[in-house]
């Protein structure tokens, strides 16, 4: 047997999915540049409106158009709204992205919407194939 007392977990190894370390968590993001998160966020957005227009392996499993909608509107707002900040580095494949959900949205309608009325042509203007 030894005499030395066994050391207090650290707050690092008490860290764990039931009980995450939110002081690293906050250090962590406060590290990441505005551009990182923006595009994480589109992207994130892109992905679910993919998933809803039944884009992916599954297909239909999940198409949702009321929702792809949302979520189409919601990313070409992010876009719109972030323009300026954000490089055409970043914003070009983006911009390349959404027209493609808008127009896979507009092909998935069954009564499309007039040009200028689909998810996110509020901020695009009319998107035409």
């Amino acid at each position: 047997m030894s005499d030395a007392t066994p050391a207090a977990p650290s707050a690092a190894s008490d860290a764990s999915p039931a009980n995450p370390d939110y002081d690293s968590l906050t250090r962590d993001i406060a590290e990441v540049p505005a551009v990182e998160v923006i595009v994480t966020v589109a992207v994130n957005l892109m992905s679910a409106a993919a998933v809803k227009l039944g884009l992916t392996e599954e297909g239909d499993a999940h198409k949702d158009l009321d929702e792809a909608r949302k979520l189409i509107h919601a990313l070409a707002g992010l876009l719109d709204g972030s323009a300026t900040e954000i490089s055409s580095f970043h914003a070009a494949p983006l911009r390349d992205g959404l027209k493609s959900l808008q127009l896979a949205f507009r092909e998935a309608s069954i009564v499309p919407d007039e040009p200028g009325q689909g998810p996110g042509e509020k901020y695009t203007g009319a998107v035409y194939g």
